[in-house]
């Protein structure tokens, strides 16, 4: 497919210009920043691994009738998505302590919360994306309350459809973040999921180890980032196929003694 205009280029990925009108086509870099883009480096393949496991939690999501920006994947790094308005709150669900949380309210990383708690953070990254309250998303008409309705409840949904998913392969999901986009129909808009949901904006913790199989490694320099990425799209059954080219998605059994090495378990 011949690659069109450049539309955006994130901290994970970058927009191209759709084949059809109300298209784009989402690219998957390697690049890998946290705590606001301070720190920076790369995770080799990681890429490819959070396409694959993308489109398989998109596709999933639909089947459940989760409405969502994603089409169909082109090839190992691009898939095609819906153009749609970027609703400007990151969505943050969690089932169990860690990152800010634990830090802003003293809790201890690894304690699962009473109940699942959903936090609302304003996307603008000179700001440092802070944390806002319902309160703030209706005063500066950031969403209605009609479509933060649809985005709780579909938060909601994911997270319990998600955690078994995930259970049924010996994966903790402790939290992860969602973004949403609007479309239009003439004068008429409804909320989808957008974004990508991967390692990059999850936390994933082994069950049985408590090993971290997600972009907390890259944070906390515990090593292993790529052996962690592609394990969870082992365990999904994803390495099989097309995509398995050198130096981009290799069968971890080689690796996971290192891996299990250098893990952090959560304290109980």
């Amino acid at each position: 497919m011949t690659r069109r205009r450049q539309i955006y280029e994130g901290k994970a990925k970058i927009l191209y210009e759709g084949p059809e009108p109300g298209t784009i086509i989402q690219y998957f870099k390697d690049d890998a920043t946290a705590f606001n883009a301070e720190k920076k480096g790369t995770i080799n393949g990681k890429g490819v691994i959070n396409n694959r496991i993308s489109e398989h939690v998109f596709s999933r999501l639909s089947h459940i009738g989760i409405p969502t920006h994603f089409i169909r994947r082109l090839n190992m790094r691009e898939q095609l998505v819906r153009q749609c308005e970027i609703v400007p709150i990151e969505v943050v669900v969690r089932n169990v302590a860690a990152g800010s949380i634990t830090k802003r309210l003293g809790i201890e990383e690894g304690e699962q919360l009473p109940h699942t708690l959903i936090e609302y953070y304003y996307k603008d990254d000179a700001l440092g994306d802070p944390l806002i309250a319902e309160e703030h998303i209706a005063c500066f008409g950031w969403a209605s309350n009609e479509e933060m309705q649809d985005i709780s409840s579909m938060a909601i949904r994911i997270n319990d459809f998600m955690c078994g998913m995930f259970a049924a392969i010996d994966v903790r999901l402790v939290d992860f973040k969602l973004e949403f986009g609007r479309i239009y129909d003439g004068d008429f808009s409804r909320v989808i999921l957008a974004d990508e949901i991967s390692p990059d904006g999850c936390r994933l913790w082994d069950m049985n180890t408590g090993e971290k199989l997600d972009k907390d490694r890259f944070r906390r320099d515990l090593g292993g980032e790529e052996e962690a990425y592609r394990e969870v799209a082992r365990r999904l059954g994803l390495l099989q196929g097309e995509d398995n080219g050198p130096g981009e998605v290799l069968d971890l059994s080689s690796h996971r003694n290192k891996l299990r090495g250098s893990a952090n378990p959560p304290k109980k």
